[in-house]
């Protein structure tokens, strides 16, 4: 297989980058099955809950669905909690710099802040303070966000509830990552 040229970046021609951009081009453009996949791994469930890591995604992405969402929120509410496996301590922030660059604003907002605002169910139980989401009372996606935990993610742990499996989200998914990105490099 050929290889570029340089050992060190600032050596490189631009026949190297030329090279490199053609698989890198091609490489993202199968970022919707490695994310399948990678949901498809999620079997094991989150240690107390009653549902594993993907039931709670299939059946927040099915209430989405259900509600008339549009496509990319249905594409967001499954993958909220990508995270959460590798990034337990900020998985809002990790989902959200997946899905920035094929969602608005406004669906990237919501995810980046879902776990923060999620706190509002239970972190009063721990001591914590459950309004602390009210810091961003007057943030024009406030809203949203509520509506999203109360909508798709906090009720979404239920194992008697009759979620569409990853197949039916695949299509929706391959869909929004074929967008071009809403920003470049």
């Amino acid at each position: 297989m050929k290889k570029v040229s340089f050992t060190e970046m600032k050596n490189g021609t631009k026949e190297d980058y030329l090279f490199l951009d053609k698989h890198e081009k091609d490489f993202a453009s199968k970022t919707a099955e490695r994310i399948i996949k990678f949901m498809s791994n999620l079997t094991e469930t989150l240690e107390g809950y009653q549902v594993s890591r993907l039931e709670h995604s299939l059946q927040s992405a099915t209430r989405a669905y259900k509600n008339g969402e549009s496509e990319e929120m249905i594409v967001a509410a499954l993958l909220h909690d990508i995270g959460d496996e590798l990034a337990p301590m900020n998985h809002s922030e990790y989902a959200a710099a997946i899905l920035k660059p094929y969602v608005s604003e406004k669906t990237h907002w919501i995810i980046e802040k879902h776990g923060e605002f999620q706190t509002y169910y239970y972190v009063h139980h721990l001591g914590g303070d459950k309004n602390k989401r009210d810091k961003y009372k007057n943030h024009k996606y406030y809203l949203d966000t509520v509506n999203f935990c109360e909508n798709y993610d906090q009720n979404s742990f239920d194992p008697n509830f009759k979620s569409f499996p990853l197949e039916f989200f695949k299509p929706l998914v391959k869909k929004i990552f074929s967008r071009k990105p809403y920003s470049s490099l």
